[in-house]
């Protein structure tokens, strides 16, 4: 099994550049494009980092590849089991099925379709429980416990290490951002990106987004203390109700900022990155978006925008879209 490591120190840039070695051994590169609508709308520079073309249309099977390949190394497992409302549990199939390991993946009943489907394709026995995101974890957790499977969390030093390889692309990708906007789930995206900008001793400030129907992370930075709070939005990604304590504890010694966006203003970010970009944005990444739009920040020279997926079902796009 994998040893627990405290998260007392982000991981080093050597160390991400090995992970980001494993990771393109997988998979190419996502690019990090500008789109002139975006910057005449912001006034600025705006740099889209499009984790959205991943195989499995988001960040986190950057994580899933290289945590799995730290579970090949320690060998005898019989079997993976995680919760997941779909991006995580999307990593795990993928990486799963690589190395031949069986994987259950608990998800909260109403869960997105798509997101199900698409888990199942890639091989995962899904299974329904709980009506949030925090009750299908606990039960992952247990049957883990029950049946002797390694149970693989939403937040680890292996998918830091791992996640964190779309922040290096970026940032040598595209020099000098005087600001990066990531959404705010449970916090390995977004701790990857603090680790690459410290690690290449950077100025860039990282703004955490949330959505205000889902305020814990929110709430909990301004008290700098756990505090659970309903999860109520359609950016299903970034719907945390119980922050993790780890990655609260290293936000609060890292001292980024964090701003909330309503349901209304990630929808229409939703709308915009189509119109702007043609690209579809799920509900979590398009609140990036959403934060840079309604940010009132200092003045702005060069802004980076992280789309963190594109696993939305049809019916909910198709009636953002029409929403406008």
């Amino acid at each position: 099994m994998l040893a627990r490591e405290h998260f007392d120190a982000l991981p080093s840039l050597e160390a991400i550049r090995c992970a980001a070695r494993e990771v393109h051994a997988v998979m190419a590169p996502t690019p990090q494009l500008r789109w002139p609508l975006l910057d005449a709308a912001l006034g600025c520079e705006v740099w889209v980092k499009h984790e959205n073309h991943t195989p499995v249309g988001a960040f986190k099977i950057r994580g899933g590849i290289v945590y799995f390949n730290r579970l090949r190394e320690a060998g005898n497992v019989r079997g993976v089991i995680a919760a997941t409302r779909g991006n995580h549990g999307q990593s795990i199939a993928f990486a799963g099925a690589r190395g031949n390991v069986a994987v259950t993946i608990v998800v909260p009943y109403g869960n997105s379709r798509e997101k199900n489907e698409a888990m199942r394709a890639l091989g995962a026995d899904l299974v329904e429980y709980g009506h949030d995101f925090a009750e299908a974890f606990g039960f992952a957790s247990d049957q883990a416990a029950q049946r002797g499977l390694h149970f693989v969390p939403s937040y680890a030093p292996e998918l830091v290490r791992g996640v964190a390889t779309y922040a290096l692309e970026f940032f040598e990708g595209v020099p000098l951002l005087d600001t990066v906007y990531a959404p705010l789930g449970l916090g390995s995206g977004l701790s990857g990106l603090i680790a690459v900008r410290n690690g290449l001793e950077l100025a860039t400030e990282v703004v955490a987004v949330v959505a205000a129907g889902a305020p814990a992370y929110a709430l909990s930075l301004q008290a700098r203390r756990l505090i659970e709070a309903p999860a109520e939005t359609i950016a299903d990604g970034i719907a945390c109700r119980q922050p993790n304590a780890d990655a609260l504890a290293l936000f609060l010694a890292q001292r980024i900022r964090c701003v909330t966006v309503t349901e209304a203003q990630i929808q229409d970010a939703m709308r915009r990155f189509f119109s702007c970009t043609h690209n579809v944005a799920e509900p979590a990444a398009a609140a990036a978006l959403a934060a840079a739009l309604n940010d009132r920040a200092p003045q702005r020279r060069r802004i980076g925008v992280v789309l963190s997926g594109a696993n939305v079902d049809r019916d909910v796009f198709a009636r953002v879209l029409a929403a406008a």
